[in-house]
C-alpha cells in the first residue's frame, strides 16, 4: 500500500482551489467530473508521483450514488484537507484486513482514467475519516500527466484522539500519527519555501 494523493474539500470547487493556491503559492490544473458521486475536481502534481486534489460537490450534477464519497454531504466550514488516499495492488485483499466500515468497492472512470475506490455506505471512513480511502488504479496514474510546479510533500501529520487504535496501513516516513483532535496538516517544499496546508 502506498500514499497516492491528498484531498482538500470545500463547499465549492473555487473555494477548495483558492485554499490550496493561497497556501502553497502555485496554480492548480484542470481536473474533471465524477458522474457517480456528482463531484468535480482540480489537481496539483507533486514530486514522487503524488498529487493534491481539490474537490467539491458539483451543483450542476445529479449523483448516481449517495451518500457521496469523502463525507462531502456532511462537510461544513472552511476549505481543508479532509482525506488521504492510499493505492494498493489488490483492493479486495486490502479491505479484508482494513477496519470495519472502510468501504465497498466502487468502479469509477473519468476520461481515460479508471480505478476502483473503497467507499463506505454512509460516506464516512473509520476513525472520523482519518483512516485512508483505499483505491486501486486500472489505468496510468494521473500524476504522470500533471505539470510539476516544484512542490513536494515533506510531512503529513494526522492526529486522532484514539491514535493507538488507528493502525496506519502503510509505512511511509512522511506520514506521522499524533494524539489529539481529528485533523490533518501537511508540510510542503515549494518554490516559495516551506508551506503548510491544513
Amino acid at each position: 500500500m502506498e500514499l497516492d494523493h491528498l484531498a482538500v474539500a470545500a463547499d465549492t470547487l473555487d473555494a477548495a482551489v483558492a485554499h490550496v493556491e493561497e497556501s502553497l503559492g502555485v496554480p492548480m490544473q484542470p481536473g474533471g467530473s465524477h458522474a457517480v458521486f456528482g463531484t468535480h475536481n482540480r489537481l496539483l502534481g507533486l514530486a514522487d508521483g503524488l498529487y493534491l486534489e481539490a474537490i467539491a460537490i458539483d451543483p450542476a450534477a445529479t449523483p448516481q450514488r449517495s451518500p457521496r464519497w469523502f463525507d462531502l454531504d456532511r462537510r461544513s466550514g472552511p476549505a481543508r484537507i479532509t482525506n488521504w488516499i492510499c493505492r494498493c495492488a489488490d483492493l479486495a485483499a486490502a479491505l479484508a484486513v482494513a477496519p470495519e466500515g472502510a468501504g465497498e468497492i466502487v468502479d469509477l472512470q473519468r476520461g481515460n482514467l479508471s480505478w476502483q475506490m473503497a467507499v463506505p455506505k454512509d460516506g464516512i471512513l473509520p476513525f472520523d475519516n482519518m483512516f485512508p480511502a483505499l483505491m486501486q488504479w486500472h489505468s496510468p496514474h494521473p500524476a504522470a500527466a500533471l505539470i510539476q510546479q516544484g512542490c513536494a510533500l515533506r510531512r503529513l501529520h494526522l492526529s486522532h484522539p484514539d491514535s493507538t487504535a488507528l493502525a496506519l496501513p502503510l509505512r511511509d516516513a512522511r506520514v506521522e500519527l499524533h494524539h489529539g483532535p481529528a485533523a490533518f496538516e501537511a508540510e510542503f517544499d515549494t518554490p516559495h519555501g516551506r508551506r503548510v496546508l491544513r
